[in-house]
C-alpha cells in the first residue's frame, strides 16, 4: 500500500483508525474515522485534508469517537462544480452525522473548516453539542473591510510577513476563475510552502512530508477550482450569515496570539449566548499542528 495514501495515513494513528466514503447530500465524502466516546467531527481549511488534525487525532480519540472530514472539493472528498457556499457544505455534514447514526456532535473546524461547522450550528444547532473554532469564524460584514492593500506595518521593505497581522493576497487571488488552475500547475509545493512560511510562526512545525502530502492533494486543476470556490462564495455567506441568529451552544474560540486572536475576540462574543475566545501563545494560523499540545488540552477541556 503506497503510503500517502488515505488508508495507510490513517492506520499510521494511535487510536484505530480507518479511511471511508459515504454518500451523503449528493455527493461523496471521504472521512477518517478512529477512538471512543462521543463523537467530535473535525473539519479542516485550505491549503490542506484531513491530515492537518494528524498530530491531535490520537489524543483527541482517547475519549472522543473522532470523525476528520475532507470538506466538499477537498482530498478524498468529490469535487463538483457547486455547492460551496457554507450552508450546502454544512448540510454535507450534518447529513454525515445522520449517515453515520449520530443525533448530536461535538464540532471543531479550522479555517474554511471552522466556517462550515458555524455555519452546521447556527442551521442544524440540535445537532451541535457545542462548537469550537479555531482562527477563523463564517464570513460576514467584517471580511468586507479586508484591504486590498497591505497596511504599513504589513509591508516593511517589501516584506509582507512583516508585522502585526497576516495580508490576505489569496482572499482576492482565489476570487478569479479559470486562472489560478492554469498559473499553480506544477508549482504546487511554491505556493504551498509561500502560505505555510507566512502564516506559521515556526515554519518547521509543518515538515517536508506533510507539505508534499498537501501539494499532491492540489495538484490536478479541479483541486484547485474546488479550493478557490470556498472563497468565491463568501458574498453568498455574508448574506446567508445574516439569518443566523445567536449560538446557543457552547462555543470555544481558539486563535493563535500571532494570528486572529484579537480578531476573534473582536467579532464573535456577539454570534451567541455562551462564548469564550482564547489564545493559544506561540502560535501563527495552523493551531493543530504548530502547538498541537495546547490545542488538545484545550478541546479535551471544553468537550468534556
Amino acid at each position: 500500500m503506497d503510503a500517502a495514501t488515505d488508508a495507510a495515513l490513517a492506520e499510521s494513528l494511535e487510536g484505530g483508525f480507518s479511511s471511508h466514503l459515504a454518500e451523503v447530500n449528493g455527493i461523496r465524502l471521504h472521512y477518517v474515522e478512529g477512538g471512543q466516546g462521543d463523537p467530535l467531527v473535525l473539519l479542516g481549511g485550505w491549503p490542506q485534508t484531513w491530515w492537518q488534525f494528524n498530530k491531535v487525532m490520537p489524543a483527541l480519540a482517547r475519549d472522543h469517537r473522532v470523525i476528520a472530514v475532507d470538506l466538499r472539493g477537498m482530498g478524498g472528498s468529490d469535487k463538483p462544480e457547486t455547492g460551496y457556499d457554507k450552508k450546502t457544505m454544512a448540510r454535507d455534514i450534518y447529513e454525515l452525522v445522520r449517515h453515520l447514526g449520530h443525533d448530536r456532535v461535538y464540532v471543531a473546524g479550522h479555517d474554511i473548516g471552522a466556517m462550515v461547522a458555524q455555519s452546521m450550528a447556527a442551521n442544524h444547532p440540535e445537532a451541535v453539542k457545542k462548537l469550537a473554532l479555531l482562527d477563523v469564524h463564517h464570513p460576514d460584514e467584517t471580511f468586507t473591510g479586508l484591504t486590498l492593500l497591505p497596511q504599513p506595518d504589513q509591508h516593511v521593505d517589501g516584506d509582507l510577513t512583516a508585522g502585526s497581522r497576516v495580508y490576505l493576497w489569496w482572499f482576492a487571488f482565489n476570487q478569479v476563475r479559470g486562472l489560478p488552475e492554469k498559473l499553480l500547475a506544477g508549482r504546487e509545493r511554491d505556493w504551498i510552502d509561500a502560505l505555510f512560511d507566512s502564516m506559521l510562526l515556526d515554519p518547521r512545525s509543518i515538515g517536508d512530508r506533510d507539505r508534499d502530502l498537501y501539494a499532491r492533494a492540489y495538484s490536478s486543476p479541479d483541486a484547485v477550482r474546488a479550493g478557490n470556490a470556498w472563497y468565491q462564495t463568501f458574498m453568498q455567506d455574508i448574506e446567508d450569515g445574516k439569518n443566523h441568529g445567536p449560538l446557543s451552544m457552547p462555543v470555544l474560540a481558539l486563535g493563535g496570539d500571532h494570528s486572529n486572536h484579537s480578531f476573534l475576540a473582536s467579532v464573535l462574543p456577539g454570534k451567541g449566548t455562551d462564548v469564550r475566545v482564547e489564545a493559544i501563545k506561540d502560535s501563527g494560523h495552523y493551531l493543530p499542528e504548530e502547538q498541537p499540545e495546547a490545542v488538545v488540552r484545550s478541546l479535551t477541556e471544553f468537550f468534556a
